[in-house]
């Protein structure tokens, strides 16, 4: 999420190191080392092929009574729930039920935002739609004195569409890339109004139960998930470790209401890129970048590994305490998957230099 960003120092556990699961002694070694030098909290797990080449687990799921964390903790993951919302419009795309260049207003004809009749699906797909900004808190301070109106006041999703994504537009669509929650609401309620189902229903429906993916699901507030971490930012910028703000989780809806484990995240990347979600068409769609090298649901760029240019897709995810990675690299079939609950740690560096270590070549013996 590219509102507020919040994280905290934790100490690293050393217990968790003894979870690792590594072939490669030399990946085993970097993930054990960055994790103590960044006070990282949370789960990684790197696959290749479908198969786990490393799966460790650090510091603690819940502070309070020193619970750890390990590879079955479940973790709010936050943004990665657009790329679950993108394949659920591209699979209704695959079925001829929606096109991507049809207008808000042809799906939902009672939107009443400025954008109904030319902002197409395609562009609120990518960012591109010029709808104003559903987060106008951009830094913790402001978050700490004012709070943060739309998450801490239960909403209706039916509510966050006509309160706060249907007024007018701040820029011509295709025009300007602008991360925008109220993309993905707008997107959640076409996927509800095609479907005649709630975007709960669909999603499990057609991604979680067919993947089998049974640590993975949608957050509310009046539900109890069993193993999930909790979460906890640096309230003041010098290390006070704090529970994250109230929230009312399901506010972020189908742009980051989403929990998962390292697992599950693994799984549906397996699906995803491996073509059993989506047809080709769509896929290659998918991972087109658009501007700030953004696709649908993800960005989709080309780095550099093993001394070669791969082309990698990349899912962060960050609200509050809560911050995560899925990035895939295309070929070779590589995932790496980190998933925190609280930490100093930058996770775009760590799993950019995870990406490379376990896509570099194999040194001789």
């Amino acid at each position: 999420m590219k509102s507020w960003i919040l994280s905290w120092a934790l100490l690293w556990s050393a217990a968790g190191a003894a979870q690792a699961q590594a072939v490669a002694p030399t990946l085993d070694a970097f993930v054990a080392d960055y994790a103590r030098a960044h006070d990282f909290s949370g789960t990684v797990l790197v696959a290749r092929d479908g198969k786990a080449e490393y799966l460790a687990s650090f510091g603690l799921a819940n502070l309070p009574f020193r619970v750890p964390n390990t590879p079955g903790t479940r973790y709010k993951i936050a943004s990665i729930t657009k790329t679950f919302t993108a394949v659920l419009i591209l699979q209704l795309r695959d079925q001829g039920r929606l096109d991507l260049e049809r207008s808000i207003a042809a799906y939902l004809p009672d939107y009443a935002g400025e954008g109904a009749q030319d902002v197409r699906l395609r562009q609120l797909l990518n960012h591109t739609s010029g709808l104003t900004n559903l987060d106008t808190v951009k830094d913790a301070q402001t978050a700490i004195r004012d709070g943060l109106p739309v998450y801490q006041l239960p909403h209706s999703s039916d509510a966050l569409l006509s309160r706060y994504c249907a007024g007018k537009r701040v820029a011509a669509p295709g025009a300007v890339f602008d991360y925008n929650n109220c993309d993905y609401i707008v997107l959640g309620k076409i996927v509800e109004r095609v479907t005649g189902q709630s975007y709960e229903q669909a999603l499990r429906e057609r991604i979680l139960q067919p993947l089998g993916l049974a640590d993975t699901g949608l957050l509310r507030q009046d539900r109890i998930v069993e193993r999930l971490a909790d979460t906890y930012f640096d309230r003041d910028g010098a290390g006070a470790m704090t529970p994250d703000l109230p929230a009312y989780p399901e506010n972020w809806y189908a742009a980051g209401a989403m929990y998962s484990s390292a697992q599950d995240l693994a799984t549906f990347a397996d699906a995803l890129y491996g073509g059993r979600l989506l047809s080709a068409d769509s896929l290659r769609r998918m991972l087109r970048p658009g501007l700030d090298d953004y696709g649908y649901g993800l960005w989709s760029y080309e780095m550099k590994i093993g001394g070669r240019k791969r082309w990698v897709a990349k899912r962060p995810g960050q609200i509050m305490g809560a911050r995560s990675q899925l990035l895939r690299v295309i070929e070779p079939r590589i995932s790496v998957v980190i998933l925190s609950n609280a930490g100093s740690a930058d996770l775009d560096e760590f799993v950019a230099e995870i990406a490379r270590r376990a896509g570099a070549p194999a040194s001789p013996p």
